[in-house]
């Protein structure tokens, strides 16, 4: 599974993308982003209103229980704001 992190989730975890093996358990985006909030105190910070966090499994935008499987790309974004 390939995980790309964008904008200011990315600074927050200080690297733009990273490979993991899905562990067993992990089924949903929801899954997934709680998992990976336990990884690291930048992914514990940038995770951490996961609510708010906007992701795509292979290219096509998802909701937090969208299933998720090995060697899916998964991104991950913030809000996108406008003004």
């Amino acid at each position: 599974m390939k995980i790309r992190y964008f904008s200011w989730i990315r600074e927050t975890i200080g690297k733009a993308e990273e490979s993991l093996v899905k562990p067993k358990e992990i089924n949903t985006v929801h899954e997934l982003l709680e998992f990976l909030s336990k990884t690291s105190d930048g992914h514990t910070a940038a995770l951490k209103e996961r609510v708010f966090i906007k992701v795509a499994v292979n290219q096509v935008h998802a909701d937090h229980k969208s299933l998720v499987a090995d060697g899916d790309e998964i991104a991950i974004f913030p809000p996108v704001t406008g003004g």
